[in-house]
């Protein structure tokens, strides 16, 4: 357990994980005036928490073990699909969420609720929602060299 909670590398991605969760929820009290301590645990939002742990991630093993290592290859890699997913698959899957629960609740209207959750609908993220998250992933590291 020593060795993990002395893992510098890891210990900074999740602190850039952290710092943007808590700043998600912040930004949607802010924005919505409803504080939702759910927000902490859930996906999508400003900013991308996922993206800001990788690029804390990658950004942290260029910094320790160089560009030319095979861990931030690795890294870079993964980076690239994870931000590509939430951005292309995740995005539009969150658009048809919305989408299904509008003709749900138009459903529901006149009946009986069916007894179903809605979809969760901030599952993927925008480009701009992303590119907070890299900035998060590229400042956080400054603090762990």
């Amino acid at each position: 357990m020593q060795d993990l909670l002395g893992n510098d590398i890891l210990m900074c991605a999740l602190t850039s994980f952290l710092i943007a969760q808590v700043l998600k929820v912040l930004i949607d009290w802010a924005v919505n005036r409803n504080f939702d301590f759910r927000r902490t645990f859930g996906m999508g939002g400003m900013p991308s928490s996922h993206t800001a742990f990788l690029v804390s991630l990658t950004t942290m093993i260029a910094l320790r073990e160089g560009l030319g290592s095979t861990s931030f290859a690795i890294s870079t890699a993964l980076t690239l699909v994870v931000v590509y997913d939430a951005m292309g698959v995740r995005l539009q899957t969150g658009k048809q969420s919305r989408v299904l629960n509008r003709i749900l609740h138009r459903m529901l209207v006149e009946g009986q609720p069916l007894g179903e959750a809605d979809l969760q609908e901030l599952i993927g993220h925008t480009p701009t929602e992303v590119l907070f998250g890299g900035l998060i992933g590229l400042l956080v590291p400054v603090f762990f060299r």
